[in-house]
């Protein structure tokens, strides 16, 4: 039975834990950050889960 390839640029933000759960950065933290406010870059540098409804829809591609 063919199987599905991993999606190399979903492969390169997401991260599996050994719990299972999916690790993942915050939106908006790749670029223009010098006119988001200090609190929004604080914010984005810690690391967040995946939602498990998300985890459905993705756990077939990674």
């Amino acid at each position: 039975m063919p199987k599905l390839k991993t999606h190399k640029g979903t492969k390169k933000v997401l991260n599996v834990r050994d719990g299972g759960s999916i690790k993942i950065g915050h939106p908006g933290t790749r670029h223009n950050t010098g006119k988001k406010n200090a609190a929004s870059n604080r914010n984005g540098r810690s690391a967040s889960a995946l939602h498990k409804t998300d985890y459905k829809r993705i756990k077939s591609i990674i």
